[in-house]
């Protein structure tokens, strides 16, 4: 058996299996006619999802090892890009309408964060996995006990045996014919949950990149559109959410084979299972590669966001020039009352003639600001509107670090 179990007759596989219209069988056909002596105990006392099942576990254990390192490099370019950009102030927005200031840097540690929860998320649920283990038709071992004659301790330890030389630790106390479908729900639970971070993170670069703000790679002879030749559509990040939507959808079909499991088991759930866990995991590793690849190129534009700060900020400085004047003896109200007046006449300006905020030029021409004019540049500093964003950036990195990947990316 040990000699023969990398030679797989895969032809004679598909007509044992075209016969017996089984999967397992036919292989443990084609497995006994090249090991004629075992083949009277190959599968002795086993069941189809003890080889199933326990395939399965190892597969999705062996999945989530090699996405755990695909999250961490994406963690480590986008930890780089964040401190790169910490200092840099950006118009900040809620409602998708510009708010208070924050920096590159700091939007793109929010997209860090869900990161770095996702691969904890990731680890967990793959540390969480155990084996099904030897357990028998329905999970009561009975086949095995008759075998071990009665002796339960042999057919605890043929189950530890197993399980150890499968890699685990541990194998799960109690099944039915199949491990509990909530298995796959938690699998496919936290990669959909990885594909919404992945949808939130490229959905903003594509609105990032219809403000000319901040675009993903473009290659030189790259096309974006067939019939617009200036156009540089943002192909990857469109690729991402569409493949994230597809992931998020994914999980449902695992609850719903979970809420559906009769008793000890149903087949209803196999062919679903065989394309809904599989592809769960290659959409996952189709995401990743391609945000590896946008956050590797980010090109970013200071100039325009400059612009749009300055488009945005005379108003948002608003507060700041009413608390000025009352630093120098003015009163709260009236000021209030001359910037309201004056906001509203620039605002009428860029909204009904296009024209650029002239809030700054009115409050310079007006007698009743002269005490503060000094003052306006300071003022009107884009970087006195950022609070502690670099901070909140570098404490986000010193997060980041506990992944247990980090250091290797």
């Amino acid at each position: 058996m040990e000699v023969n179990q990398d030679t797989v007759d895969y032809e004679r596989a598909a007509r044992e299996e075209k016969e017996t219209r089984h999967d397992v069988m036919a292989h443990v056909r084609t497995f006994a006619a090249v090991c004629p002596t075992a083949a009277p105990i190959i599968h002795l006392g086993a069941t189809s999802c003890y080889v199933g099942d326990n395939t399965d576990l190892i597969l999705l254990r062996d999945g989530f090892d090699l996405l755990l390192p695909k999250v961490a490099r994406c963690i480590h370019r986008l930890a780089t890009f964040a401190n790169e950009y910490k200092n840099l102030p950006t118009l900040g927005f809620t409602h998708l309408q510009p708010a208070q200031l924050t920096t590159v840097g700091k939007r793109a540690s929010l997209w860090l964060q869900d990161l770095v929860m996702d691969e904890r998320a990731l680890a967990r649920t793959r540390d969480d996995l155990r084996f099904r283990g030897v357990k028998g038709t329905t999970g009561t071992q009975a086949s095995f006990l008759q075998l071990f004659e009665g002796n339960e301790e042999k057919v605890k330890r043929l189950d530890e045996l197993v399980t150890q030389l499968a890699g685990f630790k541990q194998s799960y106390s109690v099944c039915g014919q199949t491990y509990t479908r909530k298995v796959d729900v938690e699998c496919l639970n936290v990669l959909a949950s990885l594909g919404a971070s992945v949808h939130k993170i490229c959905t903003d670069i594509r609105l990032l990149a219809n403000m000319k703000e901040i675009e993903e790679p473009f290659e030189s002879s790259q096309i974006g559109s067939s019939a617009m030749p200036y156009k540089r559509n943002p192909m990857r990040s469109e690729r991402c959410c569409a493949l994230a939507r597809f992931l998020i959808s994914l999980p449902a079909n695992a609850l719903n084979t979970t809420a559906t499991q009769w008793m000890e088991r149903t087949l209803d759930d196999s062919a679903n299972r065989r394309i809904s866990l599989a592809e769960s995991f290659l959409t996952a590793d189709s995401l990743l590669n391609t945000l590896q690849n946008i956050c590797e190129g980010l090109v970013v534009y200071p100039k325009v966001i400059q612009r749009h700060i300055s488009q945005e900020l005379p108003f948002m400085a608003s507060e700041n020039i009413i608390m000025a004047m009352v630093k120098v003896g003015g009163n709260r109200q009236e000021c209030h009352e001359e910037v309201r007046v004056l906001s509203q006449e620039a605002a009428n300006k860029v909204k009904q003639e296009g024209k650029e905020n002239d809030l700054v030029e009115r409050i310079r021409a007006c007698p009743y600001f002269n005490p503060i004019h000094d003052q306006l540049d300071s003022l009107l500093d884009p970087a006195t509107f950022i609070g502690r964003a670099p901070q909140q950036v570098c404490e986000c990195l010193y997060c980041a670090k506990d992944s247990i990947y980090f250091d290797s990316t």
